[in-house]
């Protein structure tokens, strides 16, 4: 026994503190001094808006006004503009106000500019090929007003009106084919003859979620019904159906999450009419299928389906596994669960002021890995209704 003590009291005498490495004394000082936070914050509502461009157009920054204070809160403002390293842009301005009728109304409108200079494009439906890749340019201008009644807490009756004006031109990335060379008009409506839209639709949401920003806990439900009238050519009339589920599941007193989407976007249109391929709905990239490029399947409809596990690493730092399935398909009788693609992968997520300020996927399918660098949640919407704007932001 006195051996086995003098041989303690020896190791003890030797101990030393751990030494912490210059990684994680980093990661602490970006903790600690709560640099997320203070960035996105911004001064006197002035900051820089980072990212929310489309996927491809490279990395995109420029300055945000906002404001939320306005009329002691009874009118918001936002305007920003931005350019990317690719040379796309983008202008958009909104205008709320949120607490009409005693907080059950809410009227907003939102404009928006894009130029983007090269937008993927390999063919319509689930067969086309990796290798098949085009590009095309697209610019659209684009108005709505959004009015929202929630008569009870957590339930959201809505509708929105407004127009858009599109121009489709020769994509600029010379890596690739322009598509308007090798698509016709029958293989890929729209891209001879550009259109211009009336737009019009309504929308029922039911939202439990503790923060419509990240999500820990509840579910959010929409279905959105949209009427697109073409005003040029009356040639692209069409409807398109928005639906989409989400839940958020917290466990181990809500550090850890696991958040699951279903989403499907289906359009229709009489006889002949159809809609462009610019607007039809898309899958691939770093919001649904994380191991396939951007915009890599498109087609008149589409289903997909998320599932995350989400940890904290620590506060403002949270890790990431991911399964996404989904496919794009031309006939209402295709929506099932057949013939999925598949993508998996892991993540990190940067979190500042209840909101995901930085987002790093890594995520594997059948034709390659993708990397992802993004500034918004994966699940990314506007408050009330459908993102009906794809594939631009």
């Amino acid at each position: 026994m006195a051996e086995i003590e003098k041989a303690r009291s020896e190791k003890a005498a030797r101990l030393k503190p751990d030494e912490v490495s210059k990684t994680e004394n980093l990661l602490s000082r970006f903790k600690d001094e709560k640099l997320l936070e203070r960035f996105s914050q911004g001064f006197n509502g002035i900051r820089a808006k980072i990212g929310n461009m489309v996927t491809g157009g490279g990395f995109a920054i420029g300055p945000e006004y906002s404001r939320e204070d306005l009329f002691k809160g009874y009118l918001q403002f936002r305007t920003a503009a931005q350019v990317s390293t690719r040379g796309y842009y983008k202008i958009d301005n909104q205008w709320t106000l949120p607490r009409l009728a005693k907080n059950k109304l809410a009227l907003d409108i939102y404009t928006v500019h894009h130029n983007y200079a090269s937008i993927n494009y390999y063919g319509p439906g689930a067969n086309s090929t990796k290798g098949g890749r085009s590009n095309y340019r697209l610019e659209d201008t684009s108005a709505e007003a959004t009015s929202v009644f929630t008569p009870v807490r957590g339930l959201a009756i809505g509708g929105t009106v407004g127009g858009l004006w599109m121009n489709i031109g020769p994509g600029n990335d010379r890596r690739f084919i322009s598509a308007d060379r090798i698509f016709t008009e029958a293989q890929a409506p729209g891209i001879q003859r550009q259109t211009n839209f009336f737009r019009y639709g309504v929308f029922l949401q039911h939202d439990t979620r503790d923060n419509p920003i990240t999500a820990k806990a509840g579910r959010n439900v929409i279905f959105q019904y949209t009427w697109f009238d073409d005003i040029k050519l009356n040639t692209h009339n069409f409807r398109r159906i928005d639906a989409e589920v989400q839940q958020f599941i917290p466990i181990l007193n809500r550090s850890r999450v696991f958040a699951l989407r279903a989403k499907t976007v289906l359009t229709e249109a009489n006889g002949n009419e159809t809609a462009p391929f610019y607007l039809q709905p898309i899958l691939g990239g770093s919001d649904d299928l994380r191991g396939f490029r951007n915009f890599r399947f498109s087609d008149r409809d589409m289903v997909v389906f998320n599932a995350e596990y989400r940890w904290e690493i620590f506060a403002g730092l949270d890790g990431a596994l991911f399964m996404d399935a989904g496919k794009v398909f031309s006939r209402r009788g295709q929506l099932n669960f057949s013939n999925l693609e598949r993508s998996y992968g892991f993540g990190l997520r940067g979190n500042a002021r209840n909101a995901t300020f930085l987002r790093v996927d890594v995520g594997f399918s059948r034709e390659g890995f993708q990397v992802w660098v993004k500034f918004n949640d994966v699940f990314r919407q506007r408050r009330f209704g459908a993102d009906i704007t794809q594939p631009v932001f």
